[in-house]
């Protein structure tokens, strides 16, 4: 099955695209969500007069995106928690508590764009990566403190 994609997807390419993906995945999942729409030969002739508006959207994300990893850069999220032996602590910080904690900092990212390897167990400052944008990677310092 054919279709252009109307978003950019990791793994199948950038907006505009023509791609050829399986019937189910596109029927299911790609065109239910429009994040693609069929290629017929009407939707690849409007595909071609709007390619100049897509380039220009993606472009102003990218360059959105890309002030929002200087501003991401910039600060640093702190936390405290209980500790034991070694400066092992009791339980972790994970991608849902930094979310939560930009989130009321007002720093609006989905949490599937934090990629935490594996949760955080040790006190001290962390760097974390945030990724915006297919282009665009943010480091975020993730700062652990013992309480009390």
């Amino acid at each position: 099955m054919k279709v252009i994609l109307t978003k950019d997807m990791e793994n199948l390419g950038k907006a505009g695209a023509l791609v050829e993906v399986k019937t189910g995945y596109g029927r299911n999942y790609l065109l239910p969500r429009q994040l693609a729409v069929l290629a017929t030969e009407k939707n690849i002739r409007q595909l071609e007069h709007q390619k100049a508006g897509i380039l220009a959207r993606a472009s102003k994300e990218k360059q959105n995106m890309t002030q929002m990893a200087q501003k991401l850069t910039a600060i640093e999220v702190k936390f405290t928690r209980k500790t034991g032996a070694e400066n092992k602590l009791f339980g972790s910080v994970t991608s849902k508590d930094i979310h939560e904690q930009l989130a009321t900092q007002g720093y609006e990212i989905d949490r599937k764009q934090i990629h935490l390897p594996e949760p955080l167990k040790e006190i001290g400052t962390h760097e974390v990566q945030v990724k915006l944008h297919s282009d665009v990677t943010a480091k975020l310092k993730v700062t652990i403190a013992p309480e009390g």
